[in-house]
């Protein structure tokens, strides 16, 4: 029997290439997002809405409606319409990817964060338990860790400093998918990301916010006077594990976290000197003080995640970048 999954955040950067993974392997797709061509949702304060909205109704006819995959504009902090879209859909699997992103945002608006990454998980969470959704995988984010500085980071290590107000979202899920659990046996994995980038990337993210300045000749900004290290995951390796952890059922044992990064952090200012390579455009750079809810570092142990899927791909950075580069020069001028 075909399995059918459904893939909220769909109109996103990973959600909407994990939906043409799935579906190119058999799978019985179906996505949703909050997003639609009538009703373009964007983040408050983003100067730069008709990117956002190109960007993202781009990503739905590329990877959705060209291999005719089912497609629905909702709401997730809506209960009743999350649950009619339950009982329409009838899904096997649920990976729920949509949510409020952004720890910068986070320190602006924290409120932005209650609707989608509290109310959306807490219903996505209810339907999973009332429809005996078989597997429930979720986006966390190497944010809960907050900032510490002993490496690699451990599913086992204590989450409970968050610095930012995203983060502590991500680490009420966790703690939501562990009480559900508890009460009513229902299983998950929360899948912890560490900065993924890539072709049609996030814009409010180094990657893509750098590589656009640049273009521009502009200058770009490098908080912590750019000795800060991320552990850059490139979006092919990101889907590839989600794909493999959805394959193996390895949401199916109890509510368990794994990370999903391949501890190698990069200083910010080596991570610009390969994208100025790849851009081959000299950087205009200016250093700036730590912000405030920045981490010094992030580095993801991936042994739990070679432990339930085996050895997955490692894009290095230059390759990565240069594959996004591409695909921004060639995007943008279409």
């Amino acid at each position: 029997m075909m399995r059918k999954v459904l893939i909220t955040g769909a109109a996103g950067f990973i959600g909407s290439k994990l939906a043409e993974y799935l579906h190119v392997r058999g799978f019985e797709v179906v996505g949703c997002d909050i997003y639609n061509f009538r009703n373009a949702f964007f983040d408050v304060g983003d100067s730069n809405h008709l990117f956002i909205q190109k960007l993202r109704c781009d990503r739905i006819a590329h990877f959705l409606h060209k291999n005719q995959i089912q497609y629905h504009a909702v709401d997730l902090s809506d209960n009743a319409a999350v649950t009619k879209l339950f009982s329409n859909v009838k899904p096997h699997a649920v990976v729920h990817l949509a949510a409020q992103a952004g720890v910068r945002h986070s320190v602006k608006a924290p409120l932005d964060f209650v609707k989608s990454n509290l109310n959306g998980f807490a219903n996505v969470l209810d339907a999973c338990r009332n429809f005996a959704v078989e597997d429930f995988l979720y986006a966390s984010s190497s944010s809960v860790y907050g900032a510490r500085t002993t490496a690699p980071f451990s599913e086992i290590d204590r989450c409970e400093t968050p610095e930012s107000f995203y983060a502590a979202t991500k680490i009420a899920n966790e703690v939501m998918a562990q009480s559900y659990y508890s009460q009513y046996k229902t299983t998950s994995m929360g899948m912890r990301f560490f900065t993924v980038y890539g072709p049609w990337g996030r814009p409010d993210m180094a990657p893509m916010l750098f590589a656009q300045k640049m273009r521009q000749r502009l200058p770009i900004q490098l908080f912590g006077n750019g000795v800060l290290k991320r552990d850059f995951t490139f979006v092919a390796d990101t889907v590839y594990a989600i794909g493999q952890l959805l394959q193996k059922g390895a949401s199916r044992r109890h509510a368990d976290v794994v990370n999903i990064g391949h501890s190698n952090p990069i200083q910010v200012t080596d991570f610009v000197s390969t994208l100025s390579q790849c851009l081959g455009i000299e950087p205009i750079i200016e250093l700036a003080p730590m912000q405030i809810s920045d981490v010094p570092l992030t580095c993801a142990s991936d042994e739990k995640l070679i432990e339930l899927i085996g050895e997955w791909p490692h894009t290095s950075l230059k390759d990565g970048l240069t594959e996004m580069t591409k695909w921004l020069e060639k995007w943008q001028i279409t």
